[in-house]
């Protein structure tokens, strides 16, 4: 007979005046093993715990142990107990089946003992995955839509602010004035060092408006922008 450990959660006091108690998910746990003829080897509770991640809850941690190391059955009242992702959820059956582990939910009534229950836990794999390749897709296409249009990407870089759609880059006129002493200045052979020290002694602010260079920032402004030509 395979050793059952049963799983528990409650993160609010509300919740557990909404019906799905410690106390009402316990009663399920053990009914379950009662009729299916097991014994319940360990319950491990969490109360007052979020669901949002699995990692960041110990007596979860301990139940994965505890299964993944007889290869028995983690038991829970329902997936939104065992995780609120289906990322978690998918994560927590991959680790139980490496260990010839399975998982029961009495709520959704999926047992991954059987058949029938493996195929679920696959199809939501499946979909789980088609779900990322489309945000993929659609992040992707979405940035380069924006990049055709001359959008703004990410961060705005030092010597730009954004125009007046709110969108598309144009000239910061004084930042560009520095950018043009930089060049000035590496030209006549300053260090690196010397040049951000030389920006703070001028008390000239950064992109986050602070007195603050390092050789980094200078490396990386002089190797995306042009120096100036002459007139």
């Amino acid at each position: 007979m395979r050793k059952v450990f049963g799983y528990v959660r409650v993160s609010t006091e509300q919740q557990a005046n909404e019906g799905i108690s410690l106390d009402a998910q316990k009663g399920k746990v053990a009914s379950w093993c009662e009729l299916n003829g097991h014994v319940l080897c360990g319950l491990f509770v969490d109360a007052g715990l979020s669901g949002k991640r699995a990692d960041n809850r110990p007596e979860l941690q301990k139940a994965l142990d505890a299964v993944t190391r007889c290869g028995g059955i983690l038991l829970v009242y329902s997936l939104s107990r065992l995780a609120r992702s289906t990322k978690d959820t998918l994560q927590i059956s991959e680790r139980l089946e490496k260990a010839d582990a399975d998982l029961v939910s009495l709520s959704e009534k999926i047992d991954t003992t059987s058949a029938a229950g493996k195929m679920v836990f696959r199809m939501l794999a499946v979909l789980a995955e088609f779900e990322r390749d489309l945000i993929s897709e659609r992040t992707v296409a979405a940035l380069q839509h924006k990049k055709r249009q001359g959008g703004r990407m990410g961060q705005l870089p030092f010597g730009f602010t954004v125009g007046a759609d709110g969108d598309k880059l144009v000239s910061a006129e004084l930042e560009q004035k520095v950018i043009q002493q930089i060049h000035r200045l590496r030209k006549d052979g300053h260090t690196l060092q010397a040049i951000a020290r030389q920006l703070v002694a001028e008390r000239v602010p950064n992109k986050a408006g602070r007195i603050r260079w390092n050789t980094t920032q200078i490396h990386r402004l002089l190797q995306r922008s042009s120096p100036p030509t002459r007139t």
